[in-house]
């Protein structure tokens, strides 16, 4: 048997008493006590922050304009050409220009944002 279980399971009575070995947790709501935990432990665990992560990712599309750099789910790069309901149109450089799903832009990186140099990267004198 489960430890878990066996942790909230009454110790027979020592005179046999069946009403002295009674669920300490009163029956039904011992019984879905461990089911109730364990759907909080799920939303806080991993319902919730997937719903963050959507809104955030709503807000970012929401917000994208001509001029942005994107970075697709495939790992392309380019700026954006023109955007439509459902669909952005990328200049990926030497002419290249792909419309994909806005969806599937997973990034946008800040023009003013500056790429941040490696630890490794600096003299020493």
């Amino acid at each position: 048997m489960l430890p878990i279980v066996m942790m909230f399971q009454a110790a027979p009575a020592a005179g046999g008493d069946p009403a002295a070995a009674a669920d300490p947790f009163g029956g039904l709501l011992g019984g879905l006590l461990l089911p109730i935990g364990m759907i909080v432990i799920f939303y806080f665990l991993l319902i919730r922050p997937q719903n963050q992560r959507m809104k955030k990712h709503k807000t970012m599309l929401e917000a994208l304009k001509k001029g942005d750099t994107v970075v697709t789910q495939g790992g392309i790069i380019g700026k954006v050409f023109k955007i439509a309901d459902t669909e952005v149109t990328i200049d990926t450089g030497e002419g290249g220009k792909l419309r994909i799903v806005r969806s599937m832009i997973v990034d946008v990186r800040d023009r003013a944002e500056p790429v941040a140099a490696a630890a490794n990267d600096t003299k020493e004198s």
